[in-house]
């Protein structure tokens, strides 16, 4: 089974850059999303998440399964920074994975940067307004 299917609907297999950010989603790959995104090495999917106030162990799973190939996880908070629990920061770093909370749109910029260069890095996105 290829891994769009094993992912389900709602994922675009492979690296792409995100064209932008904002009204409720992203545009990559040519396409648009509404919503929520993980960006990880494998391709982009759509991410239930809609605020901070939802992050959870179980919503981060799709991130540790791809834990080989990440080294730094930007974590897009919203519109405002904010706050990510301890548990959920003690959990990422158990996996080895670095983890970079700010606001949506410097993740979003940053994620960019360092996918051109060629960095194994991820992004758990939530979209803004």
């Amino acid at each position: 089974m290829d891994r769009e299917r094993e992912a389900g609907p709602g994922f675009v297999p492979g690296r792409h850059m995100l064209d932008s950010y904002g009204r409720g989603g992203f545009r990559f790959a040519g396409m648009s999303h509404r919503g929520s995104i993980l960006a990880l090495p494998s391709g982009v999917r759509a991410w239930p998440v809609e605020s901070l106030a939802e992050l959870t162990i179980e919503a981060l799973r799709p991130i540790f399964d791809e834990e080989p190939s990440l080294e730094l996880l930007l974590l897009g908070t919203g519109d405002q920074p904010g706050f990510v629990p301890e548990a959920i920061r003690r959990h990422v770093r158990a996996a080895g994975i670095g983890l970079d909370p700010m606001a949506t749109g410097p993740a979003a910029r940053t994620y960019n940067v360092l996918v051109a260069e060629e960095r194994r890095v991820g992004a758990a996105l939530i979209a803004v307004a």
